[in-house]
């Protein structure tokens, strides 16, 4: 925790919204020509014009090159205001803090100092979606991100909130529709003109989607690394997977791993998925998940890459709270059970909270106060297993860990002019109801913790 002040203070003699994420740090949807840097601020499109002249623009738009001029003379983007809430309204450190004290940003922080806003620059952390291409439909997911999804806007159009939520018109407007796979992408042939020269640059290397294991363009990375001449062994390789594909391919994906891991070809091998509750509360959420299923993957792929490490992405709703510490208890049994000699370094599976903002109906903000006192019940169950006095030192969470499930709890409670609450509330039931026409679930008898508010908003209504 020291560590991270002396970074804060750092960061802030620059300037008192200066992030290093905003150089380091890229996510690139070349399904349908977007980026930012950090998750938490919203992409924005890439000009094809950009692209044609220099293809490091998938990561150096000249609208990120104005961001980063703001924050080298001490402003704050607007964009990124998931951090400036955070430090606003909690004692807890903010993603500009965390991010900026990761391997693939702090060692360039002078460097970074010293850029003129204008110059390009290679990431050290690179995200890529090749594709929307996704079995899941998730709650709080879109069709920009999920094949699935969009099947089912297409289909029956936009939700019935006050948002028309996952309305597909506002994409064709801005020009964001995913490319079809048997479309040819620009912005994919950008990507495999730059990745030689940015592949030998890069410090960690993720590739998300839609379902990664459904792309072509991911295996051909995965083969690029498993057989090039020249391998960068210094990489961290990561991989997002809900985890759900067909065994086939979960076995066809271990095999490859295996493979790059035996040659030393990369220096670390990570997986992310995702999960936010337990049992069929998280099916619920997590639309095509077999929870069992998922359970039973995460174990074979421990048991399987005995040096790789797994990390559950919570994208912590309201739906979450009443069973995510039971994900907690599971998680913590499977620290224990797959630390070995070889992780001796690193926790085998690893819980990254982070809470829902959009869309705002499935935020936690729409709970009552007894239901988001869940949410610090769960922060303490989480720091009971991290704590050394209970002998669980090196097998349980990390202060990082439990710090950003506490910070939900410090959002949830925290004053918003700008939230309504009964308009989210209203725009959740009507949500959920239709989510049970089309999907066929039932969501009373999932939730039935949530039937009073579910109710209350009935009777309102009435």
């Amino acid at each position: 925790m020291e560590h991270l002040h002396d970074i804060k203070k750092e960061l802030d003699s620059k300037g008192c919204g200066f992030c290093l994420a905003k150089w380091t740090q890229v996510t690139m949807h070349l399904h349908n020509g977007m980026t930012h840097s950090c998750h938490h601020p919203g992409p924005h499109k890439i000009p094809l014009e950009e692209i044609r002249l220099n293809p490091t623009a998938l990561h150096n738009t000249n609208f990120k090159k104005l961001k980063r001029k703001e924050m080298l003379e001490g402003k704050k983007p607007a964009e990124c205001d998931y951090c400036w809430n955070v430090e606003k309204t909690s004692n807890s450190f903010s993603d500009r803090i965390f991010k900026s004290s990761e391997p693939w940003s702090l060692p360039f922080m002078e460097e970074i100092k010293g850029l003129d806003w204008k110059a390009n620059y290679n990431p050290k952390y690179v995200e890529v979606s090749f594709a929307n291409t996704c079995n899941f439909k998730c709650s709080y997911c879109s069709p920009m991100f999920s094949s699935k999804w969009m099947e089912e806007i297409e289909k029956h159009g936009a939700y019935p909130t006050s948002t028309s939520f996952n309305d597909i018109g506002y994409l064709k407007k801005l020009n964001q529709l995913p490319y079809k796979n048997s479309d040819e992408n620009p912005y994919v042939e950008s990507f495999w003109n730059w990745w030689p020269d940015l592949y030998n640059d890069l410090h960690t290397f993720r590739i998300t989607g839609g379902e990664p294991l459904l792309s072509k363009d991911t295996w051909k990375v995965l083969d690029f690394i498993d057989t090039t001449e020249f391998p960068n062994r210094n990489l961290n390789l990561s991989i997002n997977s809900n985890l759900g594909s067909p065994k086939a391919l979960i076995e066809k994906f271990v095999k490859v791993a295996k493979s790059i891991i035996e040659k030393k070809r990369v220096n670390e091998f990570i997986i992310f998925t995702s999960c936010e509750a337990w049992g069929s509360q998280a099916e619920y959420i997590r639309n095509g998940l077999d929870f069992d299923l998922f359970i039973e993957n995460v174990e074979y792929i421990l048991s399987e890459l005995p040096t790789v490490s797994i990390v559950v992405m919570a994208t912590f709703n309201a739906m979450s709270v009443f069973s995510y510490d039971k994900l907690i208890d599971k998680i913590f049994e499977l620290k224990q059970k797959y630390q070995t000699t070889e992780r001796y370094w690193v926790s085998p599976i690893q819980l990254d909270t982070s809470y829902l903002r959009f869309p705002s109906h499935q935020s936690v903000k729409i709970l009552d106060r007894e239901h988001k006192e869940l949410i610090l019940e769960a922060a303490k169950k989480a720091f009971y297993y991290a704590t050394p006095e209970f002998k669980h030192t090196n097998i349980g969470f990390s202060d990082v860990e439990v710090q950003k499930i506490k910070r939900i709890y410090d959002y949830a409670i925290s004053e918003d002019e700008t939230f309504d609450t009964n308009k989210n509330r209203a725009d959740f039931v009507m949500f959920v109801d239709e989510h049970d026409a089309r999907r066929g679930t039932n969501f009373l008898e999932t939730f039935p913790e949530l039937k009073n508010l579910y109710d209350n908003v009935k009777n309102r209504r009435g």
